[in-house]
């Protein structure tokens, strides 16, 4: 039996005892794992896949064409390793990273890693005010940066933001810095020392979360939090050395770096980079061309691949992750059918989480895989409490989904309070997700606590009403909010991205669609169409920005009433 097959039994096993022994059952999960959490550093794991795995190959970057074996990827990251070492940086510094995918950023990731040095991961979309708060508020000691990317001009907001931050020392890829910095090693038996000092529960890196007010927080990580993270995940998945992941997912958010990245490596895959940032064309030819048997992406990129799907040969795909962001149900089942993805699954997690909680498994059926975030990860409890009192709720019934185990960060950097907002002193991480559970552990996300709209005193739940939207013939992708209203408190709108040729659709329209199918105060009042959504550079839908171009564009008095999600 596969062990990720233990998994899944041991997992059921323990519900259906649960619910014998007490003859209900509350909103609450545990996995019981065939296998055992990995007690080693990033780079001790890195190291082992070497040993069994030295000559296949490691590392494909797509658009310069290099290619590397496992042998020589732990090459490099071992030069770039003691090169960081011969420029002074040590155990616990800040190491910044700000760029969009290339081969060089999983060497940087690993290298840090190799020597214990905290890597920060800077949004590719920041500019100078964000760029500016980062480093200063991780203390960053260098950063490693792109010059420019899709018209950004990084070099000129890096020589504005880091001296000002307390940053003195920054590398450029493609760059004569990059080349100096590379050209100088500490002797081997210096990174040897530095990795013998090294604990799997040291933090290794930050990420900051894109928060809807104030300033991001940086959630910091650890080897055990994010190596155990990607290693299940690829076990769930069933990855072995034959696999080949394609990830046009950014590598500076867990989704690439994690469960991208030592997904593929705590297995011997290859990791394919089909481009330095989302291009479905892009992404579906480096499939065709490097036979890739898995694809990441959130469910826009995963929209605009299906556009060009039918010009491809994309036979080579088994498997992959749709995450980010709630599934629609009809766009997962075109990913299985018109990609291939038999067994594609959905993710959920948080970058706190380290980051995935839940999970589908490939035998899972349709139903269960296109209408649930699936059941817990190995080694980790969910539970479903009501937010106004803590206590757990009974199955079927919304609360908000927390999470508890070796996936929990160590907490946000330098922010004690805002950690003890988020986690609790039994250590749960409160997700601020609605969701429910059924008998069998499965979970449904249905919106964000914030993301409720309250409509004359009745909650509607935006997640239901676009799972509904989403059998309109014409409707390609839509998103539901909530904007002020005098009499109600709040009404629904819709913003609808339409399929090519289809009819115009007005509110009245939509109306007409949802009358008798969809409670009437379910029912969106406003609908706007549009080209696109606005997203963040992970591909999440701003739903905080729609809403505030919404109350401009309808000319609503007042944007405060409008809850953050």
């Amino acid at each position: 039996m596969h062990p990720a097959q233990d998994i899944r039994t041991g997992a059921a096993l323990v519900r259906r005892r649960r619910r014998a022994d007490t003859g209900g059952m509350p909103s609450y999960s545990s996995a019981a794992a065939g296998l055992p959490l990995l007690g080693e550093t990033i780079g001790a794991n890195l190291e082992r896949t070497v040993a069994r795995f030295g000559d296949r190959e490691a590392l494909v970057d797509v658009p310069s064409g290099r290619r590397w074996t496992y042998s020589r990827l732990n090459a490099d990251v071992a030069g770039l390793a003691r090169s960081l070492l011969a420029r002074g940086v040590a155990k616990g510094d800040r190491v910044g990273i700000w760029a969009p995918n290339r081969a060089e950023w999983v060497i940087v990731q690993y290298a840090t890693a190799k020597i214990g040095a905290i890597l920060v991961n800077v949004n590719p979309a920041y500019r100078t005010h964000e760029l500016s708060y980062v480093i200063a508020q991780s203390g960053m000691r260098l950063l490693i940066s792109a010059q420019e990317h899709r018209g950004s001009d990084y070099r000129a907001m890096v020589e504005e933001a880091a001296p000002r931050a307390g940053c003195a020392d920054v590398v450029y890829f493609d760059d004569p810095t990059w080349d100096a910095l590379r050209a100088t090693q500490a002797d081997p038996a210096q990174l040897a020392a530095r990795s013998a000092e090294l604990a799997f529960d040291d933090p290794i890196n930050i990420q900051y979360t894109s928060g809807t007010t104030g300033f991001p927080k940086g959630a910091t990580l650890s080897h055990h939090n994010i190596l155990n993270n990607g290693y299940f995940v690829g076990e769930l998945l069933g990855y072995t050395e034959a696999d080949r992941v394609c990830l046009p997912v950014p590598f500076y958010h867990c989704f690439g770096m994690v469960m991208g990245n030592l997904g593929a490596t705590s297995h011997g895959a290859c990791i394919v980079i089909p481009s330095p940032g989302f291009d479905p064309e892009a992404a579906l030819s480096a499939v065709q061309q490097e036979r890739c048997t898995s694809l990441y992406g959130v469910p826009t990129m995963f929209i605009a691949e299906l556009a060009h799907a039918a010009s491809f040969d994309l036979s080579s795909l088994r498997t992959g992750i749709m995450a980010g962001s709630p599934c629609p149900v009809e766009v997962m089942k075109r990913v299985v059918g018109e990609l291939n993805m038999r067994e594609v699954a959905i993710c959920y997690g948080m970058t706190e989480t380290s980051p995935v909680s839940t999970m589908t498994r490939p035998d899972d059926d349709l139903a269960r895989r296109t209408e649930t975030v699936g059941r817990v990860m190995p080694h980790v409890e969910v539970k479903i409490v009501d937010p106004g009192t803590g206590r757990v709720v009974p199955v079927g019934t919304p609360g908000e989904l927390c999470t508890r185990g070796y996936s929990v960060m160590l907490g946000y950097w330098n922010e004690p309070d805002r950690t003890a907002e988020a986690i609790d002193a039994a250590r749960w991480m409160h997700t601020g997700d609605l969701a429910t559970m059924d008998d069998d552990g499965y979970v449904n996300v249905v919106g964000r606590i914030k993301d409720v709209v309250i409509r004359g005193g009745e909650n509607v739940y935006p997640r239901e009403v676009e799972e509904f939207l989403y059998g309109h013939p014409g409707i390609a992708d839509v998103q539901v909010i909530g904007v002020p209203d005098e009499r109600y408190g709040e009404e629904v709108m819709a913003w609808v991205i339409m399929r090519p040729g289809a009819d115009p659709l007005t509110a009245e329209r939509l109306r007409e669609f949802c009358a008798g199918r969809l409670a009437h105060y379910k029912i969106p009042r406003y609908v706007r169409v549009v080209d696109e959504f606005p997203l963040t550079v992970t591909g999440k839908i701003r739903k905080v920005e729609m809403r505030e171009r919404s109350v401009e564009l309808l000319g609503l008095q007042s944007a405060a009433r409008i809850r953050n999600a």
